[in-house]
């Protein structure tokens, strides 16, 4: 099973790692996607006034022009404790003991816009670029990232999407592979917004913590009911739904 996470707009600063190393990143056949990213917001980022406008900045936020032009050098960390945010506090990666780390390095990719989906475990840069950006250079995010990211992640067994919509636009994956979306909603249906990144990062943490090796709907909803967590089927097609009390 493959664990999809959206990424977060905000991370946590530094790092210890030395510079990105792309051939060490999961779905090594992204390398030329990723190169293209990468050197079309470094480039952009030389530029401070048209970085700004491209990527929607304030002059206080003047700090991430200068992280993603140092995209190439900057010092790194792994990616499940780069990003910080409603979804990875209630994931807390740091706490996780060694093995539960290990599995979410094996399972977890968590998508990022400008180096496509990364393993948890996989060393990353801070960065500053949104999905729904246009790069001057290259085509739109979406058209630029969709069939590769698709195609890459062909081979898995399983996939468990919990994405938001405009990183699920960047690498669909139903019709590509067995795969099952994740929606949060109350116990009557109701869709909700406000639990939706907290009741994700719990999910992840609690297969982090069991270790679980589902490689269908069926046997992750086996595990569900083993753990007491609300996941059911819903009555669309290709979704799951968590369930929170609200």
């Amino acid at each position: 099973m493959k664990i999809l996470l959206p990424p977060s707009e905000t991370k946590r600063q530094g790092g210890v790692g030395g510079p990105m190393r792309l051939a060490d990143l999961a779905l090594p056949a992204l390398a030329a996607q990723r190169t293209e990213v990468i050197d079309a917001l470094v480039a952009l980022c030389a530029d401070e006034s048209t970085a700004r406008r491209v990527l929607k900045l304030s002059e206080r936020q003047a700090g991430d022009i200068v992280h993603n032009r140092m995209l190439q050098t900057a010092p790194t960390m792994a990616a499940v404790d780069r990003y910080t945010g409603v979804l990875y506090d209630a994931l807390d990666a740091a706490s996780l003991d060694p093995s539960a780390r290990r599995w979410l390095g094996a399972h977890v990719l968590i998508h990022s816009a400008p180096f496509g989906p990364v393993g948890a475990l996989d060393e990353i840069p801070v960065y500053r670029l949104a999905a729904g950006t246009s790069l001057p250079g290259i085509p739109p995010l979406r058209r630029h990232w969709a069939a590769a990211t698709s195609a890459a992640l062909a081979d898995a067994d399983f996939v468990l999407d919990l994405r938001s919509e405009s990183y699920v636009a960047l690498g669909p994956v139903a019709g590509v592979v067995p795969s099952a979306y994740v929606r949060v909603v109350t116990d009557t249906g109701r869709a909700l917004n406000h639990f939706n990144k907290k009741s994700k990062g719990l999910l992840v943490r609690a297969l982090a913590t069991t270790r679980p090796r589902p490689r269908s709907v069926r046997a992750l909803l086996g595990w569900a009911q083993e753990n007491d967590i609300p996941l059911r089927e819903s009555p669309d097609a290709g979704v799951l739904e968590l369930v929170v009390d609200g």
